[in-house]
């Protein structure tokens, strides 16, 4: 059997020594030295991160390195490692610290049950702000509820699949990546971890707020076609309600001699419904974005070496 750990990384060389210690002690624990390999993949780092794991790559035969020609993205980053390790089955998770790499000693156990896919689930989430976590529950528990399939929820990138599990990732050619939400697609036999993510040791995240946003953009337009449908739903409901109030215009107009006036409700019931029909539009938009960028087919990444 061979592990491979994929990490994707962007500006966390204060972080990557105590990593690769940490790393090296559980492979070891787990009786897999000789048969390991740690690949990182740099989203074109900016503080020296790229340079310093080449070095420890040349020295360390276990540690290998991508690096991306720009910032590619994060789930880009996951799914390169995808490509390019040779596990019998891969642990991914976050170069921050943040994942406990202790605890790939116990995802091993439960694969070693028969498990094609072990979630690490977090029941609490340190160092985080209120908005975050708050928005956080409210992306995933949305999500779960309007997917066919069962999402399991608190529930980041870090999990060990098994190597059915990549090959089956490696088929997905759309562009816009979630990785978690593919695994969970598969329906494949899984399990969890319960687990404290600890707060971040070194460094700011860069996983800002539009991030976020663009993330839980992919997500639900990925898996879900609750958006489509509640603009088909909004659409015949203000056609209904528009009917309506022709019907009773005409109604007052021709029957009862009496004239609508009142420019203010007229201004509102304008503005109200110009502004359902560009939040209609923007959600068809970034069905149709997803479409566009699929159809051009363009590498998902583009590596500065050849490795």
């Amino acid at each position: 059997m061979m592990i491979s750990v994929i990490i994707p990384v962007f500006n966390e060389l204060q972080n990557l020594n105590e990593l690769i210690t940490r790393l090296t002690q559980s492979i070891n624990k787990i009786g897999l030295t000789d048969s390991s390999e740690i690949l990182f993949i740099d989203d074109n780092s900016t503080d020296g991160t790229y340079e310093y794991l080449s070095e420890r790559s040349q020295k360390n035969n276990q540690i290998k390195v991508l690096g991306f020609t720009r910032n590619f993205g994060h789930q880009t980053a996951l799914y390169a490692g995808l490509e390019h390790c040779k596990g019998d089955f891969a642990v991914i998770m976050d170069g921050d610290l943040q994942d406990p790499p202790e605890l790939i000693e116990q995802l091993y156990s439960h694969y070693k049950s028969g498990y094609k896919v072990v979630n690490a689930k977090r029941t609490k989430r340190k160092g985080e702000t209120f908005l975050k976590k708050t928005t956080a529950v409210i992306f995933y528990r949305f999500l779960k509820k309007t997917t066919s399939f069962d999402i399991p929820v608190d529930t980041g990138d870090f999990r060990l699949i098994d190597r059915s599990v990549i090959e089956h990732l490696k088929n997905m050619s759309e562009q816009n990546k979630y990785i978690r939400g593919q695994i969970a697609w598969l329906g494949l036999k899984t399990t969890e971890v319960e687990y404290v993510r600890e707060e971040r040791k070194y460094g700011k995240t860069s996983f800002s707020y539009s991030k976020m946003f663009r993330f839980a953009m992919d997500g639900i337009t990925s898996f879900s076609d609750v958006p489509i449908r509640l603009v088909t739903f909004l659409g015949l409901f203000f056609f209904g309600v528009s009917a309506l109030i022709i019907f009773y215009a005409l109604y007052s107009y021709f029957y009862l001699e009496r004239y609508i006036t009142g420019w203010t409700s007229l201004i509102i019931s304008t503005m109200f419904i110009g502004g359902i029909q560009l939040l209609c539009i923007g959600i068809i938009g970034q069905y149709i974005s997803r479409m566009d960028k699929n159809l051009r087919k363009r590498p998902f990444y583009v590596l500065k070496n050849n490795d």
